[in-house]
């Protein structure tokens, strides 16, 4: 006999929520991350007068996609 008690309509449901969740965290690190990865960009430059490989925004974005994952692990 086969078990029939597993509904897999909650398991789609679950992941879109699980995404939406994530987009959320990763808003707001990359909200939080923007002006320390702004000022880090400043800081480089002022130092080494020359623009550093990545701007502010890909730094602040590349911290929000280390971050957010490690969130989701814990």
């Amino acid at each position: 006999m086969s078990d029939q008690s597993v509904i897999t309509t909650s398991h789609h449901r679950g992941q879109r929520a699980r995404r939406g969740e994530y987009a959320i965290y990763f808003s707001v690190i990359l909200i939080v991350a923007l002006p320390f990865a702004a000022a880090a960009w400043a800081v480089h430059l002022m130092r080494h007068r020359r623009l550093p490989e990545r701007g502010p925004i890909a730094r602040a974005i590349a911290e929000a996609r280390a971050i957010t994952p490690q969130i989701f692990l814990a």
